[in-house]
């Protein structure tokens, strides 16, 4: 065998061997679901996509805000498999614009509570706390239901009024609990869900349930969403993820 002859040997032994050590192509593209929520779910929800990538492996990617923020990516084109909101206004809002497919669904309930700083001095009537130039922070309404539902429960309870320039507006109830958590705000309104786990803030006032506006998480598919959409949607109705919204503060109700 001459040398040219044994080097073209050689050259097809390496090739072959290589091929063999290389890894097998992949069969596709890893499987993604995308969740546009609201922020109040950002605990719960990053807890559960958790469990589920771990169990059905595909990826889940979170996008979190308030929900007239949230709804209004989704209208204007946001790439959404899955859209979770806090209040069903915005959800009616994408449906007429055809952003939702017929998966569609109540999954969650919250209700209001007030909080303060946790080393806030306890007082008979909490709003007290504002007559010292303190102030009462709250979502914006006009872009987050929690915001809007407080003010209902103001105006409902004769308060607004007195509030009104106490007050200082955020982004989201994550803003909301900073606000108070910071000392920046002496009272807060926000979901009791906001304040499972937090040490910096404590609830000083629950209001009764004959008070309380009727507040529903509804999710639904995006019309842009596949397969791996609707199965997410599936799996936050089972009681495993159901036990984690509870232990959040969530009551479920789908």
């Amino acid at each position: 065998m001459t040398w040219k002859s044994l080097k073209t040997v050689l050259a097809s032994l390496v090739a072959v061997a290589l091929a063999a050590c290389s890894p097998t192509p992949s069969s596709g593209p890893e499987a993604t679901v995308t969740v546009f929520a609201a922020a109040s779910l950002t605990d719960a929800l990053t807890e559960i996509a958790a469990d589920y990538e771990r169990d059905e492996g595909t990826r889940v990617r979170l996008s979190f805000g308030a929900s007239g923020a949230v709804a209004r990516q989704v209208e204007a084109g946001a790439p959404a498999d899955v859209v979770i909101l806090a209040d069903p206004i915005w959800m009616d809002r994408l449906a007429a614009a055809g952003r939702l497919d017929e998966q569609r669904f109540d999954l969650l309930a919250n209700s209001l509570v007030v909080i303060a700083p946790v080393d806030a001095a306890a007082s008979q009537d909490v709003f007290e706390a504002l007559s010292g130039g303190g102030r009462l922070a709250i979502g914006t309404p006009e872009s987050v239901p929690a915001g809007a539902y407080a003010r209902t429960w103001l105006q409902a309870t004769g308060r607004w009024k007195a509030v009104q320039d106490r007050l200082v507006f955020a982004a989201d109830v994550r803003g909301v609990r900073a606000f108070v958590a910071r000392h920046e705000a002496a009272l807060g309104i926000v979901y009791r869900s906001d304040v499972v786990g937090q040490d910096a803030v404590r609830i000083v006032l629950e209001p009764p349930p004959e008070e309380q506006p009727a507040i529903v998480y509804p999710a639904a598919g995006a019309a842009d969403g596949g397969a791996e959409g609707r199965a997410l949607l599936d799996y936050l109705r089972t009681p495993r993820a159901a036990a984690i919204f509870r232990r959040h503060g969530f009551e479920p109700v789908a």
